[in-house]
Formats: structure tokens, C-alpha cells, sequence
């Protein structure tokens, strides 16, 4: 039913945006659509029901469905002075920083926050960005969603650029689209890193990344390189791939079958530090000594990081500083003015969960 229900909802979304039925045109029936897919009267109406919701359709009480204008003017004179931040995670990690950042800069000119949580949805992006829009906020700053895919929602990205309303993309960007962006070097970044840990001795490295978003290929990318530009076998290491809506769990019992399958291992090298202290306090329970039996490290610099036991090696993420340039930046923008994208550098921060490896004694024996 899945298949059918979103089959027909994809199949009728395209035909809208390619042009087969125009603004304001009315769609086949619901029995017309019925017989066209082959499905029930549920499934026409459950993906009905989400391009409605998606201001793709509109409904006329005795009189049919019809096409909405999903290609309205958004541009308006009168706007609110509302910045909307529309990030793939918002309660915790890094994100508070980042909007604490923004929040203290936009907040000296008089404008407010609304935030949306995509939960790295594609689904969940469109429907934040469509009701942002029918705000009239005044600017938009968006981490794009499992950017390292395809992007279902591209063409309301378009749509924002034709009508010039403010916005800037962190964390990742979109060929094709003049948006300014901040972004962090992580290939450069997890390159580092993992020279580090081949300047103490470790060859076999065990890598960890989230692969749906583009700092995650990027990191993984990084390693890889470090391995080629050292002239070291890339068959040395190992990686293990995940999604963003992986459960930790999951990742866990793929690390725990590496290390059992690679007694070679002597370092592991994680997507991000909040990954990184779930495998630590994993190893612990294990009776793993990190890093006298294995060296970790993460990426981002979160607090935790620094309070954990040991200490998280790490690369340091702007946080607050990119949000305060994002807040400077889009009132620069709202105000007329052109603004250029950001790059930063991540530091490498050394601390105590990394050290020379050793032999370790088999902990399956």
C-alpha cells in the first residue's frame, strides 16, 4: 500500500510541475484516478491529502479538486520581521549554539526567530519551508536536508530565488542556486585528523560516517584521501556507512562485528562526537580501555567532548560563530546589500582519547 500510496502522490506532484494540469485546473476524480492507478479510494485520498497539505491541490466543496497556484509570488512589500532557521535537527548537539548565534545578532535589530525541525525529512523541509513562506518572513536560513541526496523539494528552492527572498544555506549548498552559504572544511578537516593518528602509529583505522548528508561524504571522503595522499592500503581500514535514521544501536552492532572481524583496528574514527561518545562509553562496557586499547576520535567539538572521560580528540565546528555570521549576513542581505559565503577552517583538538597504539589483548578470548 506504501508503494501505490506514493506512487500515485510522486506521479501527480511531477504532472503538476512539468505542466500537464495547470493553476486552477481541475483534476480527474477521485473513481477517475482510482481506475487510472489501479488502487483503492484510501490510497487516492491519502496522496491527495498530502499534495493538499503541500499546496500542490486545493479542494472546492462539490466541485472537484484543483491545482494550486504551488508557484505563487511569495515576494510581498510588507514583510514581518521574522528570520525563519530551518535546521535538520534543532533540541540539542551543536544547533543550539548556532541559533543562540543567530538570535543574538538579529535580535539587536528587532527581528524574531522561527525555527523548524526537519528531523533530516525531505517531507517534513517542505512542508516547514511552505509554512515559513505563508509567514512572509523577512529572511530564511536553511541547512539543507540529507543534501548529499536528491532533493524532492528543489523546485521551492526556485521558487524562493526568483522572488529574491533572503536566504542562506549552512552545512551544505545546492548546484545551480546563487544562494551564499557557511561552510566547514571537513574533508580538509577529517584529513587532519586522521594524519594525526598515522603521526602516532596507527595504520588500521576503523571509520564511522553518516552518509545521507554531505559532511558526512565529505568526512568520509577525507579519510580516504589521508590513506592515499600517505601512500597507506586503503585496505588498512574499514568503514561503516549509516543514515541519519539509523538507530544508534544499529551502528553499534556494525562496529562491534568490525572489530570482532578485524583484530587489527587500533583507532576508530567517528561522524561526529555525539557518535563518538555512544562507541566510547560502548568500548567501556566492554572492558575496551580508550584509548590504551583503542584510540577514538569525533568531530564538531560539543561540549560533551570536553567533559567525557577521556577527553574527546576532536575537530573544533564554529557553532555560535557561524550563527552570529549567518545573523550578520542575512540582515546585510535583507537590507539590499550582496554578502559573500563563509568557509571555515575546523581545528584540530588534541585531548586524552587518543594515544600510541599497542598490541591489545583479544577481549573475545
Amino acid at each position: 500500500m506504501e508503494v501505490k500510496y506514493e506512487t500515485v502522490k510522486q506521479t501527480l506532484r511531477n504532472e503538476i510541475i512539468d505542466g500537464k494540469y495547470k493553476i486552477n485546473e481541475k483534476l480527474p476524480t477521485e473513481s477517475e484516478l482510482m481506475k487510472r492507478f489501479d488502487v483503492s479510494r484510501y490510497t487516492i485520498r491519502r496522496a491527495v491529502g498530502d499534495l493538499e497539505n503541500e499546496h500542490y491541490i486545493y479542494r472546492i466543496q462539490g466541485g472537484g479538486m484543483f491545482v494550486q497556484d504551488w508557484q505563487r509570488d511569495w515576494s510581498t512589500t510588507e514583510k514581518n520581521k521574522i528570520i525563519g532557521v530551518i535546521s535538520t535537527h534543532m533540541a540539542d548537539y551543536i544547533f543550539p549554539s548556532i541559533i543562540s548565534g543567530i538570535d543574538e545578532i538579529v535580535s539587536q535589530r528587532g527581528y524574531s526567530l522561527i525555527v523548524g525541525n526537519t528531523l533530516n525529512d525531505h517531507k517534513r523541509e517542505r512542508q516547514t519551508i511552505l509554512n515559513m513562506l505563508d509567514l512572509k518572513i523577512a529572511g530564511l536560513i536553511i541547512e539543507p536536508t540529507e543534501s548529499a541526496l536528491p532533493n524532492p523539494n528543489l523546485d521551492l528552492y526556485r521558487q524562493i530565488q526568483k522572488y529574491s527572498i533572503p536566504t542562506i544555506l549552512f552545512h551544505s549548498s545546492y548546484p545551480g542556486f546563487s544562494f551564499p552559504n557557511l561552510l566547514t572544511k571537513d574533508l580538509e578537516a577529517e584529513k587532519k585528523l586522521i594524519k594525526y593518528l598515522f603521526s602516532l602509529g596507527h595504520s588500521s583505522i576503523l571509520g564511522v560516517f553518516q552518509i545521507n548528508d554531505q559532511q558526512g561524504v565529505d568526512r568520509m571522503s577525507g579519510m580516504i584521501q589521508a590513506y592515499q595522499e600517505e601512500k597507506i592500503p586503503t585496505t588498512k581500514s574499514d568503514v561503516i556507512m549509516y543514515q541519519s535514521n539509523d538507530s544508534y544501536a544499529d551502528i553499534i552492532k556494525k562496529v562491534d562485528l568490525n572489530l570482532k572481524g578485524n583484530k587489527t583496528i587500533t583507532a576508530i574514527a567517528c561522524y561526529n562526537d555525539a557518535l563518538a561518545t555512544r562507541i566510547i562509553s560502548h568500548l567501556h562496557s566492554l572492558e575496551y580501555r580508550v584509548p590504551d586499547d583503542i584510540s577514538v576520535v569525533g568531530f564538531d567539538n560539543y561540549e560533551m567532548a570536553q567533559i567525557i572521560h577521556p577527553k574527546l580528540t576532536t575537530a573544533n565546528h564554529p557553532k555560535r560563530l557561524l550563527g552570529e555570521d549567518a545573523g550578520k549576513m542575512i540582515l546585510k542581505m535583507i537590507n539590499g546589500d550582496q554578502v559573500e559565503s563563509k568557509l571555515y577552517n575546523p581545528e584540530i583538538i588534541k585531548r586524552d582519547s587518543v594515544a600510541l597504539p599497542k598490541v591489545k589483548e583479544d577481549k573475545n578470548e
